[in-house]
């Protein structure tokens, strides 16, 4: 009887503990207090790291990040960046005409291809890989499963209605992590509203 109370005293020792780490660890938003007030850059115990590959590819940046941001690659799945690439598509590029040198056109949908979402070990990146990137013409990050729903809380005013940001495609407008593949909601600046709290 007394090395069963103490099996069971360890067992519910080590739940405990599993516990506490599992709080400690976990994103909680009950911090988020402390994290407005104290005017820290990371909540909780660990600093947020990449949730996104950044961008890797000069040729990409430079092409690409000359009209709009440069979006990873881990934020659409790769048949998406293969329609985005294809030249007529790329003559028609979301009302623009983005058309690039057959060779330039192969360097950046191979980078694209070989880095996007269902390719990463990331766990966001993943999450973009799951359940397309909309009907239409072309596929938009915005039309993602997991975009949809990571920012479905937000009122269109605050964003497209919004002079200083415009669309909901202009991620470094609010993300201000964007560039450096940081998306994590503690790192959101609505300009002319502020930090975002879901």
């Amino acid at each position: 009887m007394n090395t069963s109370l103490r099996a069971a005293g360890f067992v519910a020792g080590v739940l405990l503990a599993l516990g506490i780490a599992g709080l400690a660890l976990g994103d909680d938003d009950d911090h988020d207090d402390d994290y407005e007030e104290h005017g820290e850059e990371h909540g909780g115990w660990l600093e947020p790291g990449e949730d996104v590959k950044p961008v890797t590819n000069a040729a990409y940046a430079d092409e690409c990040g000359a009209c709009h941001m440069a979006y990873q690659p881990g934020l659409l799945p790769g048949d998406a960046w293969r329609q985005v690439m294809d030249p007529d598509a790329l003559m028609s590029h979301y009302g623009d005409d983005a058309s690039l040198s057959p060779a330039l056109r192969r360097e950046l949908t191979a980078y694209l291809t070989a880095n996007a979402a269902g390719q990463s070990r990331r766990s966001r990146s993943r999450a973009f890989a799951v359940g397309g990137a909309g009907a239409g013409d072309l596929p938009r990050i915005t039309a993602t499963r997991y975009f949809r729903n990571e920012h479905h809380e937000i009122p269109s005013r605050m964003v497209a209605g919004n002079p200083d940001v415009g669309s909901f495609s202009n991620c470094n407008a609010c993300h201000t992590g964007a560039n450096e593949g940081v998306y994590n909601e503690h790192r959101v600046r609505i300009p002319g509203h502020g930090r975002w709290d879901d």
